[in-house]
């Protein structure tokens, strides 16, 4: 069984600021980790690897020659192959342009029994690119995935909904994007942080997908951001003091000096 599983390396959001002037991310200095949703698809896919003899896992990931370093961390986990999709021409691509690329590489990596995907990256927050994959390979898709199974060449599984959840079955090949609630992803082995620097991971540039240049890109990407911004702080907040009683009078004369009633 082939499992791909499509991964991002973001920014840690706990350390990202805004530049107020250009309105872009400042990148520098703040740690880049692995996708918090990714992490649940790969878990998913290395336990499919921990039952079953014949799964073989690989990651596949979009992003500067940085990410490497994300990628060789999912080796560590325990994935077996990784490739990076690298290239000027890839860069500024919005969730349309970079579904593209993806999917092109997947479409190279050849025949492939079901892909893992995070419901969305920390970064964007879109939750766009795995349906759009799943799209443009024509294959079937379940997002926001909570509970898996596998049973032959079919795959149920319990998609979250807002007031619950419905069961839904498909057969592979599929694509299935995850949330935190599927699985607790693993922690790195020292021995797997060993044998993931011995292992090549296969770097891919634009020349080696099947992909025409105006699908991919800044300019190929219709999606336009015209403003990035932090909120500003709110006031600090009133402490009101005394009895439960003298709180609630406190609280309606605020109210009343406000206009509020």
């Amino acid at each position: 069984m082939k499992v791909l599983v499509c991964a991002k390396q973001v920014p840690n959001t706990n350390e990202v600021k805004i530049d107020p002037v250009k309105g872009t991310l400042i990148r520098d200095g703040v740690e880049s980790i692995l996708n918090p949703d990714d992490a649940n698809a790969l878990e998913e896919a290395l336990k499919l690897k921990d039952t079953y003899e014949d799964v073989t896992v690989t990651v596949v990931s979009m992003g500067p020659p940085q990410a490497e370093t994300m990628l060789r961390e999912c080796l560590a986990m325990g994935a077996d192959e990784a490739i990076l999709v690298s290239g000027r021409e890839f860069g500024g691509s919005d969730t349309w342009a970079t579904s593209n690329a993806i999917s092109s590489a997947l479409a190279k990596i050849g025949s492939f029994d079901i892909i893992f995907a995070g419901r969305q990256a920390i970064d964007g927050d879109t939750a766009q690119v795995g349906p759009q994959i799943a799209e443009k390979l024509n294959i079937p898709q379940i997002t926001y995935v909570q509970s898996f199974e596998l049973k032959g060449n079919e795959v149920v599984v319990q998609r979250r909904l807002e007031d619950g959840y419905e069961v839904v079955s498909v057969k592979t090949p599929c694509l299935l994007t995850t949330i935190k609630e599927l699985n607790k992803p693993r922690y790195m082995t020292m021995k797997g942080i060993y044998d993931a620097y011995e292992k090549d991971i296969t770097v891919w540039g634009f020349q080696d997908l099947d992909v025409p240049q105006e699908k991919v890109g800044l300019k190929a990407s219709p999606t336009k951001v015209f403003r990035s911004f932090t909120p500003e702080p709110k006031g600090a907040g009133v402490m009101l003091n005394g009895s439960a009683k003298d709180q609630v009078a406190q609280l309606m004369e605020s109210l009343k000096e406000k206009h509020i009633i």
